[in-house]
């Protein structure tokens, strides 16, 4: 079967416009979705990973690496524009944020980095209240055991860091 100019024309023409208006109305979809990802944080893929294999028979056998002093390991799974990311026992890893000046400065990147964590985690995230202070933070998944803590430290170096703990609850 063949086609003459003016077939495909006509087909052409149908198509516009069946298919372009709806592919306009989805635009909105479409540029919210990509500013959403465009404001997560770079470390978001990578946490979320740490936080699913929190929840695995392993926990973070996977990437863990060469001993530490204690009973922390480096780990393979560094998340991204943090540092000193280790693992401590079997089922807690631990990230630090760059070095700031001020305690003032910590909490301000503490409270930013909560909400930073909020979004990238998702619904069913929330503050625990009733476990955090002044100085941390603690959010839960009330469907999965794992909890995260945001807390402020000071260095031996006097600096000041937001510290980022993924941990298996026991209770």
């Amino acid at each position: 079967m063949s086609y003459s100019a003016s077939d495909l024309e006509s087909s052409t023409k149908l198509i516009n416009r069946i298919l372009l208006p709806a592919a306009l109305t989805s635009l909105p979809a479409i540029v919210l979705a990509q500013d959403a990802r465009s404001r997560a944080p770079s470390y978001c893929f990578d946490l979320s990973r740490v936080v699913d294999l929190a929840m695995t028979k392993e926990r973070f056998a996977s990437i863990a690496g060469r001993p530490r002093q204690g009973s922390f390991q480096d780990t393979s799974l560094v998340l991204k524009d943090w540092k000193d990311c280790s693992l401590y026992g079997a089922a807690t890893y631990t990230c630090d944020s760059s070095e700031m000046d001020t305690a003032e400065e910590a909490g301000k990147a503490q409270a930013a980095t909560l909400q930073q964590v909020k979004a990238c985690l998702g619904a069913g995230w929330a503050e625990a209240a009733e476990r955090s202070s002044p100085n941390y933070v603690v959010l839960h998944n009330a469907a999965r055991p794992v909890s995260i803590t945001l807390s402020t430290d000071q260095t031996d170096g006097k600096k000041h860091v937001v510290r980022l703990i993924v941990f298996v609850r026991r209770n």
